[in-house]
């Protein structure tokens, strides 16, 4: 298992501890607890952290009366994270992108199965899919994203590829409320991650993955808060 560094294991973040994020017009307010639908198209190491913190309510506000992990929809019919929901007893429902005509049939089939759970937030933790206006529209304000940059730098697919080929010294991790526009929208978190001479592209991204872990639930707690005071 990769350790945190010690330099970093309290990330330097940036949140909304006072509801600063500027939400527009505001969803919604939502009862307790929410019901969260997750996107993934991976291995669904996000979706572990964040049930394991859940269950565990080692975050303040995140807990079972806070809110509820109700279905994973995942896009790769071989993606671990279906074993990993069957291990958490989560329902796990398949949308083959390759089987729909366009993006937006694929985010009609996601939000069918989401109205289906009544998920009330949807979190993407490593979904690897550009959602449409469609998606947006649906659950306004209440999709959140993780995306390995310290966004805005290097938005879109391969971040950590990225920062390496431009020799970035510091990189990381950007939990955000996703908007149309790819990897852009209100930032709720940020974690800093150092990039070591010898860094290769997986042992960069495994130490990002450490501070994903830490700062996503946290914004998922967050965010739970300031939807429903």
């Amino acid at each position: 298992m990769i350790q945190p560094n010690p330099a970093i294991s309290t990330p330097q973040t940036y949140n909304n501890p006072d509801n600063s994020v500027n939400l527009g017009n505001p969803p919604d307010r939502l009862a307790l607890p929410v019901s969260i639908g997750i996107l993934a198209s991976g291995s669904g190491s996000n979706l572990e952290a964040i049930a394991n913190t859940l269950n565990n309510a080692t975050v303040a506000g995140l807990n079972p009366d806070t809110a509820k992990l109700s279905v994973v929809v995942y896009n790769n019919p071989n993606a671990y994270v279906q074993q990993r929901a069957q291990k958490l007893s989560i329902p796990a429902v398949l949308c083959n992108h390759r089987e729909y005509d366009s993006r937006e049939q694929l985010d009609a089939a996601i939000i069918e199965v989401f109205q289906q759970y009544q998920v009330d937030l949807v979190v993407m933790a490593g979904w690897m899919r550009i959602v449409t206006d469609k998606l947006i529209n649906a659950y306004p304000r209440r999709i959140l994203n993780i995306h390995p940059s310290l966004l805005p730098s290097f938005p879109g697919a391969k971040a950590i590829v990225q920062a390496l080929a431009y020799g970035v010294k510091i990189t990381g991790c950007t939990v955000h409320i996703a908007i149309a526009e790819v990897d852009a929208g209100p930032i709720l978190q940020q974690a800093a991650v150092p990039v070591l001479p010898n860094d290769t592209l997986e042992t960069l991204h495994q130490r990002i993955q450490v501070q994903e872990h830490i700062i996503y639930p946290q914004a998922i707690a967050d965010y739970i808060k300031l939807l429903s005071s």
